[in-house]
């Protein structure tokens, strides 16, 4: 038997503002709301269906060195271009960590600098 990844978590200053935005993503919602802010974002089914669900945990400080982990996003219903004009309009932006321009994925940073990539292949919806 192997694992499955049923949860992503990363820390941000404002929980509320990165829900907003990788809900719109991703098609998600608030699942639940911790007393410390924390936030669950997820599919509509909820926890433990085949998409992960997102904990958006408050952290004061940004924790030292670059964050290991990032998310790559697929579109689902339409081309990668038209899907990264709907990100931007979101408010990710952007990021520089040294690609060609040749490459088949684009880089951006949400609303609070975390890196992610989206990338070319269009994926059937779950």
């Amino acid at each position: 038997m192997a694992c499955r990844i049923s949860e992503l978590v990363l820390g941000c200053s404002d929980p509320e503002v990165l829900a907003r935005f990788w809900c719109e993503v991703l098609d998600y919602v608030v699942l639940d709301r911790e007393h410390d802010g924390t936030l669950e974002i997820g599919p509509r089914e909820g926890f433990g269906g085949p998409q992960p669900t997102i904990i958006l945990s408050a952290r004061e400080e940004p924790e030292p060195g670059k964050s290991r982990l990032h998310i790559d996003v697929n579109a689902t219903d339409r081309d990668q271009a038209d899907e990264l004009e709907r990100l931007l309009t979101l408010g990710a932006r952007p990021a520089d960590i040294g690609q060609t321009g040749d490459d088949a994925w684009h880089v951006l940073a949400d609303p609070e600098g975390n890196e992610f990539c989206l990338l070319r292949t269009r994926l059937a919806p779950l």
